[in-house]
């Protein structure tokens, strides 16, 4: 399965509609975020997705009963607080933002996952740590580092790619 990856989309609707298009045209099955929408009002722009959409909370999101509520007006998009554990086809996947650098590495190092998802840093890249494939899909938004990024997860080669957007 295909899997798309975004993070600290901070309240950018022009690249979060971009980013939707083009998970939309490449069909992945299923999108995670890992935190920092910044605004509730960005949900409804996810919801356009044609797959599910699973988020966790980053630190720039302060409203969180607001964001919980705008998640519940969706039909595809849920959000499951700091952390999540996601398995699609027996594929374990760890979410969180990655602000808690001892939390982060403690999954990372666990071996428990077959991947590990997290933003925070604004710094895409793609590194395998023993078994686990470590991704940070970078900056949606593009404010930091002048590149709006995703990342598309292929959960049958164990591998994953980052995209300009």
């Amino acid at each position: 399965m295909f899997i798309g990856a975004v993070s600290d989309s901070h309240d950018n609707l022009t690249q979060i509609d971009k980013a939707v298009q083009l998970l939309n045209n490449k069909k992945v099955g299923l999108v995670l975020h890992a935190g920092d929408y910044t605004s509730p009002f960005t949900i409804a722009h996810f919801k356009k997705l044609n797959c599910n959409f699973i988020g966790v909370f980053g630190n720039n999101d302060g409203d969180h009963p607001l964001l919980i509520k705008r998640f519940q007006e969706t039909n595809n998009c849920i959000i499951r607080g700091q952390f999540t554990q996601v398995s699609v086809e027996n594929y374990r996947i760890g979410l969180l933002h990655g602000d808690e650098i001892e939390l982060l590495n403690t999954l990372i190092d666990s071996c428990y996952f077959n991947a590990v998802i997290h933003g925070h840093s604004h710094n895409s890249g793609i590194e395998q740590k023993g078994k686990t494939l470590v991704i940070n899909p970078g900056e949606l938004c593009g404010y930091l580092t002048g590149k709006a990024t995703l990342a598309l997860l292929d959960t049958e080669r164990n591998s994953a790619e980052i995209v300009e957007l």
